[in-house]
C-alpha cells in the first residue's frame, strides 16, 4: 500500500507524546486500515517496533500463559521478537488481540506497573469476539480510538487531489454564501467514491492505476466482493450457529431496506413475518462489529437528544458505502440523476455516503419523524449546543416540507440541507454540497 494520509494520525502523534499516555485500543471494522496506521506511527515516532501479529503466529500466545506482569512479559517479548524494547523508543504492539485475550488483559498491567512503554493494542470484532467470562476487558485502564473507513476528504488526499481539498473546505469555511468554481469536478468524485468507498486496501488499488477507468472500478470491485466474503466468514466464525444465518441474512437486507422509499429498518423485508425478538441481536452483532451504522430515531428534536431516543425505530447503512454500492452491482450510470424507480436506490447510497461522513469526525446522530410523513434524514448538536436538521438530498431538485415542519415546531438558528447543489444560503437553509459533508461532520458534537 503507498504512502495513504490518515487523519487519525494527529490523534495518534498525541497519544504518544502525552504523559497521561495509557496503553491504546485501536479498534474498528476488518480492513479500514489499522494495522497500516499504527506501522505508520512507528515509523514516524519511534526507533524500533515490537509488533505480533497474533493471526500470522499462533505461537505467540504462549508468551501470556503465564505471569501478565510486564516486568516478566517484556523480556519474553523480547527473546520472541530478537529485538531490544526500550521504553521511550519502541512501539510494542499486539495486532488481532481478540485472538489472544490474555494479551489484552496484560494492558491492564502495563497501566498500572509499567507506564512507561508505548503499548498498542489492535484488532477486528473486539465487540463480538472476546468472552469476556475468561477473562475481563482492562475498563479504565486504556485509552480507545475507533478507526473507520477513509473520509472523503481521506479519499482526495490518496486521489491526489489535496488542493481540491483544501480548496472545499475554504469555501465551508470562508463562502458559504458563494458557489463554488470546481463544484462539477468535486460532484463527480463524489459519485466515484460512492461507487469505490473508503477501504484503503480498495482505493490504493484504484488510485494506483494512472487513469483510473472501467479496469481499475472492476478491480476494485473484485476487492470489495472479497471483503464482503471475509465478512460473512467472520459471521460464521464468531457467531453462534444459531446467530449466523441471522446475522446474514440482516445483512443481505441492508440494500432492499436502503432502495425502498422510507429507509426505516423493517424486520418483515428480512423474511415474512420476522419480528424484532429474532433478529436484534444479530443487528447488535453487526453493531459490534463496525459494520453496520445505526441510526436511531428521536421523538422529540430537543437536546440532550439521548433522552428521546426511540430504539426500536431506525435505520441501518453500512459502514462504508462503497461495500452498499458492490452489494447493488451499482456502476457510474446508476448515480446519474434521473426520475425513475431507482431513485430510492441513490436516495439511499447518498444517505449512506452523508451519514459516513458525519460519523467520520465521531459525531452523535440520530434522525427524527412525526406520525405525519414529516422526516429529517439526520439531526444532531452543533457544536454550539443547538440541535440542526440534516436533509439529504441526492439531486439538485429538493423541496423543504419536512425541513420546514422542523422549523415550525423547534425553531432552531438555521436548517442544513446537504445535495447536489452548489453552496448557498437562503431563507434561513443552508446548502452544503454532498462533497463538503465531512466538514459539516467537524462542526458537530
Amino acid at each position: 500500500m503507498p504512502n495513504m494520509r490518515r487523519a487519525i494520525s494527529h490523534k495518534l502523534q498525541a497519544w504518544s507524546e502525552s504523559s497521561h499516555r495509557k496503553p491504546l485500543v485501536i479498534f474498528g471494522a476488518r480492513q479500514v486500515g489499522k494495522t497500516y496506521a499504527i506501522k505508520q506511527l512507528a515509523s514516524d515516532r519511534y526507533d524500533s517496533l515490537a509488533y505480533i501479529d497474533f493471526s500470522r503466529d499462533a505461537r505467540a500466545a504462549a508468551l501470556f500463559d503465564a505471569s501478565l506482569a510486564p516486568a516478566e512479559l517484556v523480556p519474553k517479548l523480547e527473546v520472541f521478537l530478537h529485538t531490544l524494547i526500550d521504553p521511550d523508543r519502541t512501539l510494542i504492539v499486539f495486532d488481532e488481540v481478540q485472538l489472544c485475550e490474555r494479551a489484552l488483559t496484560s494492558l491492564k498491567y502495563f497501566c498500572d506497573d509499567a507506564p512507561q512503554y508505548h503499548v498498542v493494542a489492535a484488532g477486528s470484532l473486539l465487540g463480538v469476539a472476546l468472552k469476556r467470562e475468561l477473562y475481563s476487558f482492562p475498563v479504565g485502564k486504556v485509552d480507545l480510538l475507533q478507526l473507520r473507513p477513509l473520509s472523503f476528504e481521506e479519499f482526495l488526499w490518496a486521489r491526489g487531489e489535496t488542493r481540491l481539498a483544501d480548496a472545499i473546505r475554504d469555501a465551508y469555511e470562508n463562502a458559504p454564501d458563494q458557489a463554488f468554481a470546481l463544484h462539477d469536478r468535486a460532484m463527480q468524485l463524489v459519485h466515484e467514491y460512492e461507487l469505490i468507498g473508503g477501504m484503503p486496501e480498495i482505493v490504493s488499488a484504484y488510485v494506483a492505476n494512472d487513469a483510473p477507468g472501467i479496469d481499475a472500478m472492476e478491480s476494485a470491485r473484485n476487492k470489495q466482493q472479497e471483503i464482503n466474503v471475509a465478512y460473512l466468514a467472520d459471521m460464521a466464525k464468531y457467531a453462534t450457529p444459531t446467530e449466523t444465518p441471522r446475522i446474514m441474512a440482516v445483512w443481505n437486507s441492508i440494500p432492499q431496506q436502503l432502495a425502498k422509499e422510507n429507509h426505516k429498518f423493517q424486520y418483515k423485508l428480512i423474511k415474512s413475518g420476522g419480528r424484532a425478538a429474532t433478529y436484534e441481536n444479530a443487528i447488535a452483532w453487526l453493531d459490534a462489529a463496525g459494520i453496520i451504522m445505526r441510526c436511531t430515531q428521536v421523538t422529540e428534536a430537543t437536546a440532550p437528544l439521548k433522552t428521546f431516543e426511540n430504539s426500536s425505530s431506525f435505520k441501518i447503512y453500512t459502514a462504508d458505502v462503497g461495500l452498499l454500492s458492490a452489494q447493488y452491482e451499482a456502476i457510474p450510470q446508476d448515480l446519474e440523476p434521473a426520475t425513475d424507480k431507482a431513485a430510492g436506490f441513490r436516495g439511499g447510497i447518498t444517505e449512506n455516503y452523508v451519514l459516513q461522513q458525519l460519523v467520520a469526525s465521531d459525531s452523535s446522530v440520530y434522525y427524527w419523524g412525526t406520525t405525519s410523513k414529516a422526516e429529517v434524514e439526520f439531526i444532531a448538536r452543533a457544536k454550539q449546543g443547538d440541535v440542526i436538521p440534516i436533509e439529504v438530498k441526492s439531486g439538485r431538485n429538493v423541496t423543504a416540507r419536512s425541513l420546514e415542519s422542523f422549523r415550525e415546531r423547534y425553531h432552531p438558528p438555521y436548517l442544513v440541507r446537504v445535495s447536489a447543489r452548489n453552496f448557498g444560503v437562503g431563507n434561513g437553509i443552508r446548502s452544503i454540497p454532498l462533497y463538503a459533508a465531512w466538514l459539516l461532520g467537524e462542526d458537530l458534537q
